[in-house]
């Protein structure tokens, strides 16, 4: 008869007890399962992200490095350019007679029509303040002019041979009315500043350079209002061997011509007393009357002496065609009989008493006298005899 009834666990000798709620171990395999491998699409994500890194740090590297390449430093562009960048004077039927200018080569001097129309004479002034007279040897339709100057060769700034870039950064060198050189920064000829931000009469003629001081254009224009660049393309064409676009210009023919007509105050190189500074005022009323050619009004400066014989037509006489400029007060008597000016006058070679020559140096003696506590001029001589301006 079979016992139904369950029976105890079979036991192994040396293997232990086995009961029902165990289980049996697993065997070793001497390595633990590989593990998950990342999601497919988180991987692809991944990289998409550095990859979108790695092209905007590229493109922001390349953004940085165009900037540097078209950027451009003034500071660095005017220490180049400077020697080669003048300043125009002249006397001219027109009465304009000022303005910037840029040699180019074999004293060749580019610069803006407007300032030369008509000249009975012309002297170009370098930045050390030597001087050289020019001649005009033509004009363009854009109002660029070209003059050779005589005896000067200083180094010149060269035209490019290829265009600057649309985004290229330009500045603009010239002189303000006090004959001091400047520069300006004018923009990109995609994004140019205006330029009547910064010009004056004198800075027209001024050139515009490039990074590497290249000349790449010039200011011209009748006034400051019209003003605009007249680029690097257009340059070549007027300083060719065969030039093209200039006229032969001639020069003027007018009885009277005549300088700028601002305001002119001497530098007062003495104590600035309060005698030394009316004695500065009148010289200053004298020197912008002669050179407005207003000798009616001049008379009021002049003692009664000195009216009764440099009257108005022997003024006119003797500067119908006179700029006086650089003018500086040397010397005051301690009573203030006299002052000391030193100055330079521009004029016609054909003027009377010019000898062909157009600019001299002038020391003058101006006496004075004292008419209610203030000055009046009742003579002038000179000092010392005339120098011409281009004697070094």
């Amino acid at each position: 008869m079979n016992d139904a009834s369950p029976r105890p666990p079979r036991r192994i000798p040396g293997g232990g007890s086995l009961t029902q709620l165990e289980s049996p171990a697993r065997p070793a395999t001497g390595a633990e399962p590989p593990p998950r491998g990342p999601w497919l699409f988180g991987r692809f994500l991944a990289g998409l992200i550095a990859l979108i890194l790695v092209v905007g740090a590229g493109g922001a590297a390349g953004w940085y490095f165009r900037q540097r390449s078209v950027r451009i430093d003034t500071a660095a562009v005017l220490e180049s350019a400077r020697p080669a960048v003048v300043r125009i004077l002249a006397t001219t039927c027109a009465g304009s007679g000022e303005a910037s200018g840029v040699l180019i080569d074999n004293g060749r001097i580019l610069t803006a029509a407007s300032a030369v129309d008509q000249p009975k004479s012309i002297v170009v002034v370098a930045p050390d303040g030597r001087m050289r007279r020019a001649n005009l040897l033509g004009t363009s339709a854009d109002g660029v002019a070209v003059l050779q100057s005589i005896g000067f060769d200083d180094p010149p700034l060269h035209l490019p041979a290829a265009d600057p870039g649309n985004r290229a950064e330009r500045a603009l060198i010239g002189y303000t009315a006090a004959g001091k050189q400047v520069v300006n920064e004018i923009g990109s000829t995609a994004d140019p500043k205006p330029l009547s931000q910064f010009m004056n009469a004198a800075k027209l003629g001024g050139p515009v350079v490039g990074k590497s001081g290249e000349l790449v254009g010039l200011v011209t224009g009748p006034t400051v209002q019209t003003a605009a660049v007249v680029p690097v393309g257009r340059l070549r064409e007027y300083v060719a061997p065969a030039s093209s676009g200039i006229t032969v210009a001639s020069a003027g023919t007018c009885p009277e011509s005549r300088g700028p007509q601002g305001g002119i105050v001497p530098v007062l190189q003495v104590a600035g007393t309060p005698s030394a500074l009316k004695v500065r005022q009148l010289l200053a009323n004298y020197l912008t009357l002669e050179n407005k050619h207003d000798f009616d009004a001049l008379q009021a400066l002049y003692s009664p002496r000195l009216a009764a014989s440099l009257t108005v037509a022997r003024d006119r006489q003797g500067h119908s065609t006179s700029y006086f400029f650089n003018p500086r007060i040397t010397d005051l008597a301690p009573d203030g009989s006299y002052a000391r000016m030193a100055y330079n006058v521009l004029f016609a070679g054909t003027a009377k008493g010019a000898g062909g020559g157009i600019c001299n140096r002038l020391d003058g003696r101006v006496d004075l006298v004292w008419v209610g506590g203030k000055p009046v001029i009742d003579g002038i001589a000179y000092a010392t005899d005339p120098v011409s301006c281009d004697t070094d």
